[in-house]
C-alpha cells in the first residue's frame, strides 16, 4: 500500500467481536489469565497475549503497527513522548563507559539529554563539528555505540545525508539512529537510505492537532546485532534481569525493539495511554493531506519573507541557493519541510517585537500542528544553551522559527506582515 493508504488502514482489521470499524480504546490496566500456567507462558514470552498495559495494549499496538508500516520498519514501540523515545533508543544500545556520536544540530531538550544527563550516567555524547559524515566519522572509536542525527534539524533546518551517515555507521559496526519528526514518513523514510532506528515525536506532525503527547521508536530489523556481539553484548548474552533471555535468539530481527520494550518500558514505565494512542491514530489518518498543505503554504511564506525588506535572512531548503537544497531534492522528493526559520533586522529586540505582535500565528514551542506556530528559540527551546552552543545548533538571537500550518495562506501572510510592521 502507498503511504496515504497505510496511514488509514494499516495495523487494524475490523474488530471480530463487535465489527467496530474504528479502533477500540482498550482503557484497561490489566488482562485476565486463564490459569497460572497461562500467566507463566505470557511472562516467559512463550505465548501471545497481553499482561499489563505498561508492557502492551491492543489500542497502542495498532498505533505501533501503523507507524512501523509508514516508516517501512519491522516493528515499533510507542511511548509517552518524543523525548522518552530518544532516551530509550540511546539507552538500549549503550552501557557505562560507552559513547555515541551526534551531529550538532539538535532540538534543545535532546541536546540537554546528550550534553548533561547521559554523561552523568556514564554515557558520553560526542558532538561533531558539523553534520557532514566526515566530521562524524572522526569521533568514532571502539567504544562508540551509535550515530545520532535528526533527518531535518529542529530548528536549524539542515538536512542530514542519511545514506552517507548510514554507510559511515555500518563501516564501523554501529547503527544509525534518526529522529524523523520534522520530515515525517510522508516526505522521507530514512530506513530506505540505510537508517537502522527511526524516532518520532508523535506529538508533532503525525498527531497533528496539538492535543496529545507521544513518541515512537521504529526498528528496521536490519542491523546485525549478533555479528557485533562484542560491541552489543546486551542483545546476544543472557539477560539476568529477564530470566536469562537472549534477545537475538528469542526476537530474531526484532531483538532491538524487543529489548527496548522488555527492559526500558517495562522497568521505567514511560507508557503511552490507550486514549492517547487512539487520538494519535486519528491524526495519522490525515497526515498525508496535511503535509501537502503544510509544504505548499511554507513555500509561499518563505517567498514572502525573502521579499520583505525587514527580514535579514530566510533559511528554507526550497531555495536553490540554500546549502541543503540538493539534499532536499534527494531525500524529500523535491519538497521542503514546513519548518523554516528567518532572522529579523534589528537582532534580538526586533525579533521579540515581531514575536509579541503575532495575532493569528500562535506563540508556543510545539511544531507540526494544523495551526501555524512561532517560536523564538534563543529565549525558549534553546535558552539553557550557551551562545556558542546555540550557534552550533543553528540558533541565532534574531531567529524566529515558524511551523507553517494549514490555514488559508492569505491569512498567514497578513499576520506575518502586520507583525513585521511592528518591528519598525
Amino acid at each position: 500500500m502507498k503511504r496515504e493508504t497505510i496511514a488509514i488502514h494499516s495495523g487494524y482489521e475490523v474488530d471480530p467481536t463487535t465489527r467496530a470499524v474504528a479502533v477500540p480504546i482498550y482503557q484497561t490496566v490489566s488482562y485476565a489469565f486463564d490459569s497460572a500456567d497461562h500467566a507463566a507462558a505470557l511472562f516467559n514470552l512463550e505465548a501471545e497475549g497481553y499482561r499489563y498495559t505498561r508492557i502492551g495494549n491492543p489500542t497502542t499496538e495498532v498505533l505501533e503497527r501503523r507507524v512501523a508500516a509508514l516508516e517501512g520498519g519491522l516493528e515499533a514501540l510507542c511511548v509517552s513522548s518524543g523525548q522518552a523515545a530518544v532516551s530509550y533508543a540511546v539507552l538500549n544500545v549503550t552501557e557505562l563507559g560507552s559513547n555515541i556520536v551526534s551531529v550538532p544540530q539538535l532540538y534543545g531538550t535532546t541536546h540537554t539529554l546528550f550534553a548533561y544527563l547521559l554523561p552523568s550516567q556514564g554515557v558520553t555524547v560526542r558532538f561533531a563539528e558539523s553534520d557532514h559524515p566526515r566530521a562524524v566519522e572522526k569521533l568514532i572509536d571502539e567504544k562508540t555505540r551509535a550515530i545520532f542525527c535528526e533527518s531535518v534539524g529542529n530548528p536549524a533546518g539542515n538536512i542530514c545525508d542519511i545514506e552517507e551517515l548510514a554507510r559511515t555507521a555500518h563501516k564501523h559496526g554501529v547503527p544509525l539512529i534518526v529522529d524523523n519528526t520534522v520530515a515525517t514518513p510522508i516526505l522521507l523514510r530514512p530506513i530506505e537510505y540505510g537508517a537502522d532506528i527511526v524516532l518520532h515525536s508523535l506529538t508533532k506532525f503525525l498527531g497533528g492537532h496539538g492535543t496529545t503527547l507521544g513518541g515512537a521508536i521504529v526498528d528496521s530489523g536490519n542491523f546485525p546485532w549478533k555479528e557485533h556481539a562484542s560491541r552489543f553484548p546486551m542483545f546476544s548474552n543472557p539477560d539476568p534481569s529477564y530470566h536469562d533471555l537472549v534477545y537475538t535468539d528469542h526476537f530474531g530481527r526484532a531483538a532491538y525493539i524487543g529489548r527496548c520494550r522488555s527492559v526500558y518500558q517495562r522497568a521505567t514505565g514511560a507508557v503511552l495511554s490507550p486514549l492517547s494512542a487512539f487520538l494519535l491514530l486519528q491524526g495519522i489518518e490525515t497526515v498525508a493531506l496535511r503535509v501537502q498543505r503544510h509544504t505548499e503554504n511554507a513555500k509561499s511564506v518563505a517567498e514572502f519573507l525573502r521579499g520583505n525588506s525587514r527580514v535579514q535572512w530566510v533559511n528554507y531548503t526550497g531555495f536553490p541557493d540554500n546549502p541543503y537544497h540538493a539534499l532536499a531534492q534527494k531525500y524529500l522528493g523535491g519538497h521542503a519541510c514546513s519548518l523554516l526559520s528567518f532572522g529579523i533586522k534589528g537582532g534580538f529586540p526586533a525579533a521579540v517585537k515581531f514575536y509579541d505582535a503575532l495575532k493569528l500565528v500562535m506563540r508556543l514551542v510545539n511544531l507540526g500542528d494544523a495551526k501555524s506556530l512561532a517560536c523564538h528559540p534563543a529565549s525558549t527551546t534553546h535558552r539553557q544553551m550557551s551562545p556558542e552552543e546555540q550557534r552550533s545548533a543553528g540558533v541565532m538571537p534574531e531567529m524566529i522559527r515558524l511551523s507553517v500550518g494549514i490555514e488559508h495562506i492569505d491569512d498567514i501572510l497578513a499576520d506575518l506582515e502586520q507583525a513585521l510592521d511592528a518591528t519598525i
